[in-house]
C-alpha cells in the first residue's frame, strides 16, 4: 500500500470562510426571489399581487438578502485587509500568468490529462475578480432601482447616476436581470471546477472552504506567493 506525504496549506481564514457561506446564501435567495419579482406566480387564477405568495413578502426577502449580501461584502474587504492569506491576487503583471492559465483551462475542458500543482491556481484568480465585477454591477444596478423613487436622499444620490448613465430604468433592470444570470452561470461553473478538482486530485478543494486548508502531495507553484500573501505551509503529522 502507496504512503502519500502530503504538506497541509493553511490558506483561507475563518472570516473568509464565514462570509463566503453567508453570499453564498444571500446569492441564491437573491435569485430565487429576483425569477419571481421577474415573474410572480399566480395561484388559483388569483392576481399575483393578492396569491398566499404576496409579492410584498418577496420583495422584502429579497431586500433583507440584498443588504445581508452588501453588509457581508463590505466585511469581506476588511477581511481582505486584515488577513493577509485572504488576498489572492492574479498575477497578470508574470508572463507566465497567461500561459498557466491556458494550461489548466485546457485540463479543465478535458483537453489534457493534467495541470501544474497550486494551492489556487490562476484560472480560479482570474475568475474571482470576473465574479467581484458582477457583484458590483448588481450592487449599482440594484440600489439604482430600489431608490429611484426616493431621489432626493442619501441613496438616491449615491445611486441616481446609474439609471442616467444607462439611459433609464428598464436598462438598468435589464442589466440587473443579465448580470444575476451569468453569477449563477459562474456559481455553476465553480462548484464543477471544485469537485472535480476535489475528486480529481483529492486536495481537499471543497473541504477548504470549511477547513481553511488544503492537501497536497507536490509542492504548488505558487507556493511562494502564498507565502508571501499569507501563512507559511505547516508538515502533516
Amino acid at each position: 500500500m502507496k504512503e502519500e506525504k502530503r504538506k497541509v496549506y493553511y490558506l483561507f481564514s475563518p472570516f473568509l470562510r464565514i462570509f463566503h457561506w453567508i453570499m453564498v446564501l444571500s446569492i441564491v435567495t437573491l435569485f430565487i426571489t429576483g425569477l419571481l419579482i421577474t415573474k410572480p406566480v399566480t395561484v388559483m387564477g388569483i392576481e399575483p399581487t393578492y396569491t398566499s405568495m404576496s409579492m410584498d413578502w418577496v420583495r422584502n426577502i429579497h431586500f433583507i438578502a440584498a443588504f445581508t449580501f452588501c453588509a457581508a461584502f463590505i466585511l469581506r474587504i476588511y477581511g481582505y485587509i486584515r488577513y493577509p492569506g485572504d488576498r489572492l491576487f492574479p498575477r497578470v503583471w508574470k508572463g507566465h500568468f497567461y500561459r498557466d492559465t491556458i494550461d489548466v483551462a485546457l485540463h479543465y475542458m478535458l483537453l489534457k490529462p493534467g495541470h501544474d500543482p497550486y494551492l489556487r491556481n490562476p484560472l480560479a484568480r482570474t475568475s474571482y475578480v470576473g465574479l467581484y465585477v458582477m457583484v458590483l454591477i448588481e450592487i449599482l444596478t440594484g440600489f439604482a432601482m430600489y431608490y429611484m423613487t426616493e431621489p432626493n436622499n442619501i441613496g438616491g444620490m449615491l445611486f441616481g447616476w446609474v439609471n442616467v448613465v444607462l439611459g433609464g430604468e428598464m436598462v438598468t433592470h435589464w442589466v440587473h436581470h443579465i448580470v444575476a444570470w451569468l453569477i449563477i452561470v459562474f456559481a455553476i461553473g465553480h462548484v464543477y471546477m471544485v469537485l472535480r478538482a476535489d475528486l480529481m486530485e483529492a486536495e481537499g478543494e471543497a473541504s477548504s472552504m470549511f477547513s481553511g486548508v488544503k492537501f497536497l502531495e507536490h509542492v504548488p507553484l505558487d507556493a511562494p506567493e502564498i507565502n508571501e500573501e499569507g501563512p507559511k505551509p505547516k508538515k502533516k503529522d
